[in-house]
């Protein structure tokens, strides 16, 4: 017969995967090969998302959260009214954290609506129970602590400036879970479109774009999130004017449409152009390369990337052709934070340069 000293509690529903494996393997002492068992991956996975959580500990917020999370882990202790042995059970949580998914759900979308306007700011420092969003001078929305503690974990928000008084910044997670929640709640109304992907739409800011057909210009509806480049030009400096100029935006398009052209990217599929018998178009050539397509659009991407060079041309290669986001490609070419939007714009300025020298400004006729 066991009888319980100390009683234990679950950890909060909202948490993520990636902090679960973190308390089990750095508070739990469970070994990482042992998780990769259970979550059916490799253990170098298990270890990058533990080594993620870890260096994410400078943030107050992440560090105060795990750190509470933490405080209530360990074996549980109980007795055996036959032997009076202390023999482990379990282990035990605190309970300190709003464990209502709903409860947490409601307030980001009050306090995220007020986080994502220009501007605006979530301010905590170590004697406030509360967090205060500010735009300027202006208090917009309060929120508990415990609330921006799930919020930091959840990666909805990052350190702006730290000090005495820590600010925070909504992150691209925490727009796209704003979005993510109002088109639920659009969907629950009933003034969502049919068949609507609010986890699609998350990642999608719908728009009207310009076009030229035919000598004629329309509007039409596009998303203005499909490319890099469209959600830089939407952002501006300090002047108020727009980071990315429209001819610089239109020479970066460029660039993608003669690499889709050329069909450089990876295949995804069979090659049937091999197969094919009608005349020199079905012929298989290996010297034509790997990616098939126009010669004269390959040799376009070509000329255009050595005139770039290396660096330059790496950042529109993946910006403007692959669509890999800033932080993306930052990591992939290990440079600093928040440098590649200047890289880049440097780079679309030389290939708008290059365009002007070779072309004379006029796009290239199509093959």
């Amino acid at each position: 017969m066991m009888t319980t000293i100390t009683g234990g509690s679950e950890l909060p529903a909202w948490l993520p995967d990636y902090a679960r494996l973190y308390l089990r393997h750095v508070e739990d002492g469970v070994p990482i090969r042992q998780l990769a068992r259970a979550e059916g991956c490799h253990a170098s996975t298990v270890l990058r998302r533990v080594r993620r959580i870890e260096q994410r500990r400078e943030d107050p917020l992440v560090d105060e959260v795990l750190s509470r999370l933490g405080s209530g882990t360990g074996p549980e202790r109980s007795t055996d009214t036959d032997t009076g042995e202390m023999q482990m059970t379990a282990p035990i949580r605190s309970q300190m954290l709003p464990a209502d998914e709903e409860h947490l759900a409601v307030e980001a979308r009050r306090v995220l609506r007020r986080l994502a306007e220009p501007g605006a700011v979530l301010v905590v420092a170590p004697g406030m129970d509360k967090g205060v969003v500010l735009r300027g001078t202006v208090r917009t929305a309060v929120c508990e602590r415990d609330v921006a503690q799930a919020f930091a974990l959840k990666d909805w928000m990052q350190v702006r400036h730290s000090g005495r008084v820590t600010s925070y910044e909504i992150t691209m997670a925490g727009r796209a879970a704003l979005k993510r929640m109002l088109e639920e709640d659009k969907a629950a109304r009933g003034e969502a479109e049919p068949e609507a992907d609010v986890y699609g739409d998350q990642h999608r800011e719908w728009g009207e774009r310009e076009v030229s057909e035919g000598g004629a210009r329309r509007r039409i509806r596009a998303n203005l999130a499909e490319s890099p480049l469209a959600v830089l030009a939407r952002r501006r400096d300090v002047n108020g004017k727009p980071f990315l100029s429209h001819e610089l935006v239109a020479a970066g398009e460029r660039l993608r449409e003669d690499f889709e052209l050329a069909r450089m990217g990876p295949r995804v599929a069979q090659n049937w152009e091999r197969f094919l018998t009608g005349g020199e178009r079905g012929q298989y050539r290996p010297d034509t390369g790997p990616g098939g397509g126009s010669e004269r659009a390959r040799e376009r991407v070509a000329a255009a990337l050595r005139d770039l060079g290396p660096g330059l041309g790496d950042m529109v290669l993946r910006c403007c052709c692959f669509l890999e986001g800033l932080e993306t490609a930052e990591r992939r070419l290990g440079w600093s934070a928040r440098s590649g939007k200047i890289v880049l714009r440097i780079a679309l300025m030389r290939l708008k340069r290059h365009y002007e020298e070779v072309y004379g400004g006029a796009s290239p006729l199509i093959g």
